[in-house]
């Protein structure tokens, strides 16, 4: 099949999802521009701080994509492309867009609070307590997988000790300089924009110009040389920092620069696609149809077509970790309503076009990343050793089809550069994110940590909450979250689960019409529970080893909570629907 009939059908159908069915939700769901959002009636300077539209939608962008939708459609190719990308179209408009959207409006009717807030409202306070327990376990694996990654992509040394030579070397260098030199530049950003009043467009030039000025610095010069663990120490410090600095310092300007990065790679990746079949070579080589059941081999994913398809593939279709930064970071800086469209439902579909194009390039390197297969081991080659190896090999050499060598490696670079960057993003979001619902975790109904006077305060306090968090998610990075890492795949999808289940639960509630979550919410719940039982049991055969046991507990736990918190759901439809009639 042509990569570029693929890249440009998806495309029509997704922007058609965006105008057609996103246009619809807001309509029955009640979106009112004229109604005053969290951001302005709550406005404190440092979590609730209004923002224009296109610095959001960097936020939001940046926060939830990073290398999600790349990793995921590349390592479930062994499915076929047809698999692949009916889960990314169909996936991103019925399910992922509506989650997020869903997520973020919710979130704005409820004072920018999380779905936990959202689920208390409508289900109860033991509901609420249990999805804030389990999306803050979550968050903390997030923020431990996220450091020790950062820290692996900046360090002389890996997390085993081993130390980097060469190319690897000067790679990881180049990148820890450039992200250091980033959040001067955001810092800067921030100042002109918020307190200089600078108009957003000529900012924006201004940074992009930046931008370009520290990639070439970074890649030129970079003496600061610190080993894995330096690292991880250094993150924990600037996490515990930028997780309480007003966002208008940091985390929006950030974000938003950074998200200037990854239009650059879709607009690249995007030309290398249709350049390449202008020059009779943009031909998928990856069957339409692939193994029914995959064993993995360190690149693609492992197991049955059910479910490890819809698993694997989260953030190119849905994301349970979307709901958290919709209803977190998002809300409480959207400025007005009608931005909830573009930003919840937009932003998600703009991933779905980078899962394309991750399918797209790892179509076009398939005959050669398959042939260099190691027959012992099953092991790919160093070039295709990781999904964004795959990726950035896979469009360079699209556009090395129609230039030359040297264009081709230093767009290899960029593309690589561009996915690192957001790993930084994502640890300091999700660290945000988990001292949100530290906070919400205390409180009861309508109730905000300024209004805490007994002896809660100190847990509601936000610099109390984020140091456990900092604590807690280092030591993990630091001392084997890989054991449990596995188990990360379904415990994001069932947390979308949960977060269709609440929003469907509220709209209920208030009298909208809720009917689109009701084929979203069971499917994801199937397939969450279908795979968690998979895990289980594979665990509990393998025996031995301590780790497969304790893997198998968390799984079982997980499925109790899954179980439990849809009786609860389904309870309150049945109620509601009772009411109605």
């Amino acid at each position: 099949m042509n990569a570029a009939v693929i890249l440009v059908i998806s495309i029509l159908l997704l922007l058609a999802g965006y105008v057609f069915y996103g246009g619809w939700l807001a309509k029955e769901w009640g979106i009112d521009p004229k109604r005053k959002t969290p951001a302005h009636e709550l406005e404190d300077g440092m979590d609730y701080v209004p923002a224009k539209a296109p610095v959001l939608m960097g936020h939001h962008f940046s926060s939830i994509a990073g290398a999600g939708p790349i990793n995921g459609p590349i390592q479930a190719a062994v499915f076929g492309w047809v698999p692949v990308l009916l889960w990314v179209v169909i996936g991103g408009i019925f399910f992922g867009g509506v989650h997020d959207f869903g997520a973020l409006f919710a979130s704005i009717r409820h004072k920018g609070q999380s779905i936990g807030e959202v689920i208390s409202g409508s289900m109860g306070r033991t509901a609420k307590r249990l999805f804030i327990i389990f999306s803050y376990l979550t968050l903390l694996l997030v923020v431990a997988a996220f450091a020790s990654i950062v820290a692996n992509t900046f360090g002389t040394t890996t997390s085993a000790g081993a130390m980097r030579e060469g190319a690897a070397l000067e790679a990881n260098l180049s990148t820890a300089m450039i992200s250091l030199l980033f959040i001067v530049l955001a810092m800067i950003f921030g100042f002109l924009v918020y307190r200089r009043n600078v108009s957003v467009g000529p900012a924006t030039l201004i940074g992009i110009v930046g931008i370009v000025a520290i990639v070439f610095i970074g890649l030129n010069f970079h003496p600061v040389a610190l080993s894995y663990n330096t690292w991880m120490w250094l993150l924990g410090l600037y996490i515990l920092i930028a997780s309480v600095t007003p966002v208008w310092i940091l985390l929006q300007p950030r974000d938003y620069l950074s998200s200037y990065l990854l239009y650059f790679m879709i607009v690249v990746s995007v030309i290398g696609v249709l350049g390449a079949t202008f020059t009779g070579t943009g031909s998928l080589a990856i069957p339409a149809f692939g193994l029914a059941e995959a064993k993995g081999n360190g690149l693609f994913t492992t197991g049955s077509v059910f479910p490890a398809l819809f698993i694997t593939i989260a953030c190119g279709a849905i994301s349970g970790f979307h709901s958290l930064v919709s209803s977190g970071t998002t809300a409480k800086q959207i400025d007005n309503e009608r931005d909830a469209q573009p930003i919840g439902y937009g932003a998600m579909l703009i991933e779905c076009v980078v899962a394309v194009l991750s399918l797209c390039a790892v179509g076009y390197v398939w005959t050669d990343a398959v042939g260099e297969m190691s027959a012992e081991t099953g092991k790919l080659a160093s070039a295709f050793a990781s999904p964004t190896a795959v990726f950035a090999t896979g469009i360079s050499r699209m556009i090395g089809s129609f230039t030359n060598e040297g264009v081709q490696n230093i767009m290899y670079q960029m593309l690589v550069l561009a996915v690192s960057v957001f790993c930084l993003t994502s640890l300091d979001t999700a660290t945000r994110l988990a001292r949100y619902m530290f906070q919400e975790f205390w409180l009861v109904d309508g109730e905000t940590p300024e209004d805490v006077k007994d002896g809660r305060k100190i847990l509601v306090n936000p610099y109390f909450a984020t140091a456990v968090t900092v604590v807690l998610g280092i030591a993990l990075g630091m001392t084997g979250y890989a054991k449990i890492w596995p188990l990360f795949g379904a415990a994001n999808q069932l947390l979308a689960a949960l977060g269709l289940i609440a929003v469907c639960a509220w709209l209920g509630d208030i009298g909208r019409n809720n009917k689109m979550f009701f084929i979203p919410m069971c499917f994801m719940l199937v397939v969450t529970i279908a795979s968690l039982l998979q895990t289980i049991t594979a665990k509990l055969s393998a025996g031995g080893d301590i780790w497969n046991y304790i893997q198998a507990m968390i799984a079982i736990l997980l499925v109790v909570l899954a179980v439990v918190l849809a009786i609860i759901a389904f309870r309150t439809l049945s109620a509601q629907a009772k009411k109605k009639n």
